[in-house]
């Protein structure tokens, strides 16, 4: 991976639906030859795939709650019932496994506090082996964003 590959990928974080003429111009490319660039990235699995970001506030869905989860314990049977189990909850946007003190954080959309209190009783407290439960309500996002072009 070369700098102009690198600059392809810092525009198409910024914004995915631009058109190849413009990246191409953007990067100081051909059109051709960045759209020959952009589907090594993809081919070789660099670009994984394009999505919408939703404004979740736009949706009714203002509160984001971070979940964090330790399970009873670490076999692969709990995991793999745990984890088959949270993804059939729509709400939950993301679930991460972890290295350290809890096993698991799910990150929840909910649209306020007593929606996220349904969330947890339907859904939540029904998860397999799960031990403790903790859960923060998210104030802020100060950040969201993918790797910076000098780190790729």
């Amino acid at each position: 991976m070369d700098r102009t590959d690198r600059a392809i990928l810092a525009v198409l974080q910024e914004d995915a639906r631009m058109s190849n003429v413009e990246l191409a111009g953007r990067v100081g490319l051909s059109p051709s030859a960045c759209l020959r660039r952009v589907a090594a990235l993809e081919k070789s699995g660099v670009i994984d795939s394009y999505r919408a970001q939703l404004n979740l506030d736009s949706l009714g869905h203002s509160v984001l709650v971070l979940v964090r989860i330790t399970l009873h314990g670490q076999s692969a049977e709990m995991m793999t019932e745990f984890e088959a189990a949270a993804t059939r909850i729509p709400q939950i946007l993301a679930c991460f496994l972890l290295a350290g003190e809890e096993d698991y954080l799910l990150r929840i959309a909910a649209r306020d506090v007593a929606d996220f209190g349904r969330i947890h009783t339907e859904y939540l407290s029904s998860l397999p082996h799960v031990l403790r439960m903790e859960s923060n309500f998210v104030l802020r996002q100060v950040i969201n964003r993918g790797l910076d072009a000098a780190e790729i």
